[in-house]
């Protein structure tokens, strides 16, 4: 894997092979295209993939800021609330906190691990007042944390 994450298609599938897990080109390209939350990109030429975002090593994904709409939304579980409103959205182990452009995403993201909650981040102001806001290649947001004054509980 280079810097910014990508890594050859033929070294990849050579990889699974050498793994026991052969997979062809063809097989590659389907996960790929139906990949619900899209998470994999193909370069340009189509020789090169990587993970949109949520690597576990250093990865420059080469993002440009970008202005964030008004709001974005998160998706979590009860028992995570005291935490995050006492330090807001931390990264963790990823290199961003992930955010949602809608309330359905946010909610599917968030029943994954239980029944979710819904935070409604101020993103515009977040912006405003100097946090940095990128957007991965399947449309996932990404900041570096959200302090809690900028997160609202979604009743209802």
């Amino acid at each position: 894997m280079d810097a910014s994450g990508w890594v050859e298609v033929e070294q990849l599938l050579q990889g699974f092979a050498g793994a026991g897990v052969p997979l062809s080109r063809t097989e590659l390209d389907e996960l790929v295209a139906s990949s619900d939350k899209q998470r994999f990109a193909f370069d340009a030429s189509g020789t090169r993939i990587r993970a949109s975002q949520g690597h576990s090593v250093p990865v420059d994904l080469e993002l440009d800021q970008v202005a964030p709409p008004p709001e974005l939304f998160h998706g979590t579980v009860k028992r995570s609330l005291p935490d995050i409103r006492a330090t807001g959205l931390t990264r963790q182990s990823r290199h961003h906190v992930h955010l949602s452009p809608d309330v359905d995403t946010a909610r599917a993201v968030g029943a994954r691990r239980g029944s979710p909650c819904i935070l409604v981040v101020a993103a515009q102001q977040m912006s405003a007042d100097g946090h940095r806001f990128y957007l991965s290649a399947n449309g996932v947001w990404l900041t570096e944390s959200v302090p809690p004054r900028y997160l609202t509980e979604l009743h209802g």
